[in-house]
């Protein structure tokens, strides 16, 4: 199953480019921009606020006997959690996109040097 689905991927443009110019990580090796590492911190941050909060608002509510703390606290943390992430996003920005994509080309290059058919076609 994996032989057959790298044979097919290897077909592509994106995996022969991968190949031909032995696609690494290297770009990952240079400091990342304050911009972005404020970014991921935010959106790590988001999934803190996300559910896990949610919980607590729901232990607290059942251990004060507060059904309102989790009605009200539950919803309104999980949308804060939301726009915490889309800001998150906003500060990655095209940087994210360009690690994600070295990333990929990696991937992708090990995936079909591991289980294609070892020639890549043209």
């Amino acid at each position: 199953m994996l032989g057959w689905l790298a044979r097919k991927i290897e077909k592509t443009r994106f995996a022969q480019s991968a190949v031909e110019e032995q696609a690494d990580l290297s770009p990952f090796k240079d400091k990342p921009t304050v911009r972005l590492v404020i970014g991921l911190i935010l959106i790590g941050l988001s999934f803190i606020l996300g559910w896990p909060a949610v919980g607590a608002f729901g232990v607290i509510s059942v251990w004060l006997k507060e059904p309102l703390i989790f009605l009200i606290g539950g919803p309104l943390t999980y949308g804060f959690s939301w726009l915490v992430w889309a800001v998150g996003m906003y500060f990655t920005g095209k940087e994210s996109y360009k690690y994600g994509r070295i990333f990929n080309r990696w991937l992708v290059r090990r995936f079909v040097e591991k289980y294609g058919s070892g020639k890549t076609i043209r």
